[in-house]
């Protein structure tokens, strides 16, 4: 289920199973992906739905922490 708001968009992924150092998922479009074992949750198990949030607000916030941090650099 994909769902999006001012603060953020989300979705649903699920961990199809594991090989080797992946966990291949399959995406709300029945397309399937490798992502890297280390970038899920270690409670995640073949099987497992796993919700995907990506946070504007935060997002926002940490680029414009990283703006202030590079322009204190380059004064």
């Amino acid at each position: 289920m994909h769902t999006s708001n001012k603060r953020g968009t989300q979705y649903e992924i699920y961990n199809d199973r594991f090989e080797g150092d992946f966990a291949i998922v399959e995406l709300e479009d029945k397309t399937f992906s490798n992502i890297p074992r280390i970038a899920i949750p270690l409670e995640a198990k073949e099987g497992s739905v796993i919700d995907v949030t990506i946070d504007i607000e935060s997002t926002d916030e940490r680029s414009r922490k990283i703006n202030r941090m590079m322009g204190d650099l380059f004064k």
